[in-house]
């Protein structure tokens, strides 16, 4: 995945912390303000480290967007789903706006079944 344009595109937290290590990796402390930046880079990127976004990539993350697209989420909706992937049906309703209306039971356990196939950790296949 690459940013065309950064200032008009979401990031999801594996592309976030992708960026950052690469920064991380590239700062050499020179002034006190490149300190601070390595100060905040890197306890970003510790962060990210203990979130899903360590077991993603980006052949993953368009996988499950592939799967996503029968359901006409909005980018936004699909953007928490990779940040937080969902495990139950109340965490899908706290991030669909609507989701009763717009979602079925079975979309909702069809949803749940994709977040766990290309998301989290327990994926195996490494896909």
């Amino acid at each position: 995945m690459e940013t065309i344009k950064a200032n008009s595109a979401f990031l999801c937290n594996y592309e976030v912390m992708q960026i950052l290590q690469k920064l991380k990796d590239n700062t050499h402390k020179k002034h006190k303000r490149e300190a601070s930046l390595a100060t905040v880079t890197y306890e970003t990127v510790h962060y990210l480290q203990d979130t899903e976004c360590k077991n993603q990539s980006a052949q993953k993350i368009q996988k499950f967007l592939e799967a996503m697209k029968k359901y006409k989420l909005t980018k936004v909706e699909k953007l928490m789903m990779v940040n937080t992937p969902p495990r139950t049906e109340l965490e899908i309703q706290l991030i669909v706006q609507e989701s009763e209306e717009r979602l079925s039971e079975e979309d909702v356990q069809d949803i749940i079944s994709i977040v766990s196939q290309h998301l989290l950790a327990n994926d195996s296949s490494n896909t």
